[in-house]
């Protein structure tokens, strides 16, 4: 049974993520098929796959931007699908692209996403934890690729998130993000 997104933080020892026998079709072709995982609250997870295996439709079924066909799926203890805005303010998302104004600061961009939180963190805590303190005022245009996504890892932990971040590569010395 899905719990309100009002329930209490997880515990470290807790389910984050409970994927079982997920599947997606789309006009009866399956992308998804018979899918199960699950992801304890602390760990790193990453969904690795070909092109056209169904990763991102998976994440957009957790995002709670598409239904699954046929399965479950629980994210911080609620259906993603009935999750409302406090669900949401909970997890943390690194978009695959983002378009981001090259004239923005990393700190006005930080700042901007911390905004559509209702308790959202520091800004000088996050730029410490991306390791871009010394860029701050910087603009994103002249930031390097890396540099740039971890901009993103900002923006998805700027809201004082309790969910997961999937980072497809990192070159910064890795550090604990917790709330």
């Amino acid at each position: 049974m899905a719990q309100s997104a009002t329930t209490p933080i997880p515990s470290a020892t807790s389910t984050a993520i409970s994927v079982q026998q997920l599947t997606k079709t789309y006009g009866g072709r399956a992308v998804v098929q018979d899918l199960s995982f699950e992801v304890r609250t602390g760990d790193v997870f990453a969904l690795l796959g070909p092109n056209g295996a169904g990763k991102t439709t998976t994440i957009e079924i957790l995002e709670g931007f598409l239904a699954p066909t046929a399965g479950t799926v629980q994210v911080l203890g609620a259906n993603p699908r009935s999750g409302g805005r406090a669900w949401r303010s909970r997890i943390g998302l690194v978009l695959q692209n983002t378009s981001l104004d090259a004239q923005l600061t990393v700190a006005e961009a930080l700042m901007m996403f911390g905004a559509l939180y209702p308790k959202p963190r520091r800004v000088a805590e996050v730029l410490d934890l991306i390791d871009l303190a010394p860029d701050a005022r910087t603009r994103i245009g002249a930031l390097s690729g890396g540099q740039r996504r971890r901009v993103d890892l900002g923006l998805a932990i700027i809201g004082q998130s309790h969910g997961g971040c999937l980072v497809r590569a990192r070159s910064w010395p890795a550090r604990s993000v917790t709330s």
